[in-house]
């Protein structure tokens, strides 16, 4: 993704990771083959979902072409989920050293954050995982890769570096981008999005990030524990606000714990910048406000790649701000291009977009019906406590009139949660009343995106809360936290009428 010229600060020298990453990922001496006569597939876009549809398409035998403008891993490889989660872990260490004496291991100092060899970390991880995504790796697997910017000429042609790639079907994979908010003086002052921060060379003393979604929370107690000062703003009420709202007021909790500044409810209306420092006005309820920063981190949302595409050339219908139209089997208006990931989903995440590539090729290639409403999208926001969700919480449940039957598990009570010293954490699981089938799960603590996946994994396969009584865990896990969501389940069949049943049935047998 092109950087806007309103960002800042930045470009570090490359090093020797930065250079393994290009190498794979957007080879120097890369020369576009000569395209075939006619493709089966060309996929725009070199995300996870494009690469998924690419190389699972070539491997089943079709003629298949793979257009990236930048680089081949998308967001998630370079400016997403790998770099983020190895700068977290890095805060995650900073985070143990300090609170190691409360497990009787003594430091005699603070930990001292070395910046620029966390920033080495963070890319040393996302140079060694770039294989998979490397330009020699699809070639070699019979995909034709084309790197340059590229247009739809036709309904059933596109254009990259004066060559016509002609196909007998298309899948748009272009992603998205960072929302920048029409902030006054933000564009002057300059600021970072998850796109940039990673190759900030200093850690900011003094940092402010706009919106507490997923990116903004973690971002923040990351920069936090790593030594920043860090204040964060959010129009709503409180962060994570597709979250079940008991579990996001345990991470805000936390966030506010680890001395991040937050005012939620409040609206960023100015910023002046005043030689090196910006100075950052509101609005609250309680009145106006100021703060002081070195660096913005701009995490107000995601907007679709459509710009520049020639979607209109093609008969593909789209909103700037939703991105591409599709049905329930990823179709476009033009009957022949489909869409996957970022771009088309609400549902931001890499694996929805695996899952949706997935899709793209049995109906786009066969004459497969596969419906992406079937789907069952869990997800999971990597602060500390991580906060997984699957399924209905029970604000959506509430505005569905959905009636549920909840049933929760403080972590902190459970044994491994006990010698782990977990102060918070939950499990709340929803079923339908009188009934074991599950509508959604929410998990709070260590491990939760782990966690997660034993609800999802019973949702898609019909398997309701008993079956988690029955199923032995190790002892001692977090796992447990199940098999007791469950027995608590199973005491509430335990009716005064079933009990006289069992009184009579004892009495009988002594």
């Amino acid at each position: 993704m092109t950087t806007p010229a309103s960002e800042s600060p930045r470009t570090p020298e490359p090093d020797d990771y930065d250079r393994m990453l290009d190498a794979n990922v957007r080879p120097a001496v890369w020369r576009n083959p000569k395209p075939r006569e006619r493709y089966n597939l060309v996929v725009i876009g070199g995300g996870p979902a494009g690469l998924i549809t690419s190389i699972a398409a070539a491997g089943l035998g079709a003629q298949v072409a793979l257009v990236e403008r930048d680089r081949l891993g998308g967001d998630c490889l370079n400016v997403g989920c790998v770099p983020s989660k190895s700068l977290l872990r890095a805060a995650k260490a900073a985070a143990a050293s300090r609170s190691a004496g409360r497990f009787g291991v003594a430091s005699d100092s603070a930990p001292r954050v070395e910046f620029d060899a966390v920033m080495r970390h963070v890319r040393q991880s996302r140079a060694v995982l770039s294989r998979h995504d490397a330009a020699a790796r699809y070639r070699d697997q019979g995909v034709d890769v084309f790197f340059g910017e590229g247009k739809f000429l036709d309904p059933t042609s596109f254009e990259i570096g004066g060559q016509r790639l002609r196909f007998a079907r298309a899948v748009i994979c272009t992603g998205a981008r960072a929302r920048v908010p029409a902030v006054p003086g933000l564009a002057e002052a300059g600021f970072v999005t998850n796109e940039t921060v990673f190759s900030v060379e200093e850690l900011p003393r003094r940092l402010t990030v706009l919106g507490g979604g997923p990116i903004g929370c973690e971002l923040a107690q990351a920069f936090a524990r790593l030594g920043s000062q860090v204040t964060l703003f959010d129009t709503g009420p409180r962060v994570l606000p597709r979250d079940d709202e008991g579990a996001a007021r345990l991470v805000q909790a936390q966030l506010e714990a680890e001395g991040v500044q937050l005012h939620c409810d409040s609206q960023v209306t100015q910023i002046v910048t005043q030689g090196a420092a910006k100075r950052v006005h509101f609005e609250t309820r309680a009145g106006s406000g100021l703060v002081d920063t070195d660096v913005i981190l701009v995490a107000t949302g995601r907007l679709p790649n459509t710009a520049g595409l020639g979607l209109e050339q093609a008969g593909v219908r789209f909103d700037p701000q939703s991105g591409v139209e599709v049905d329930d089997f990823l179709r476009t208006s033009n009957r022949n291009i489909f869409a996957a990931g970022d771009v088309c989903s609400p549902w931001r995440f890499t694996h929805a977009a695996d899952a949706m590539a997935r899709i793209v090729v049995r109906n786009a290639l066969f004459p497969g019906k596969t419906r992406v409403s079937r789907l069952l999208i869990p997800w999971c926001t990597y602060t500390d406590p991580e906060l997984a969700q699957v399924g209905l919480t029970e604000l959506e449940a509430q505005r569905q009139n959905i009636p549920l039957s909840t049933f929760e598990v403080n972590l902190a009570e459970l044994d491994r949660g006990v010698v782990d010293g977990i102060s918070s954490g939950l499990l709340r699981i929803h079923l339908v009343p009188g009934k074991d089938r599950i509508l959604g799960a929410t998990v709070v603590g260590p491990h939760a995106g782990d966690l997660i996946s034993q609800i999802s994994l019973a949702m898609t396969n019909g398997l309701g809360l008993s079956a988690f009584a029955q199923t032995i865990v190790p002892y001692p896990s977090l796992a447990e936290a199940f098999k007791r969501a469950a027995d608590a389940r199973n005491r509430t069949r335990l009716t005064p009428w079933v009990q006289s049943l069992l009184r009579r049935w004892f009495a009988w047998t002594r």
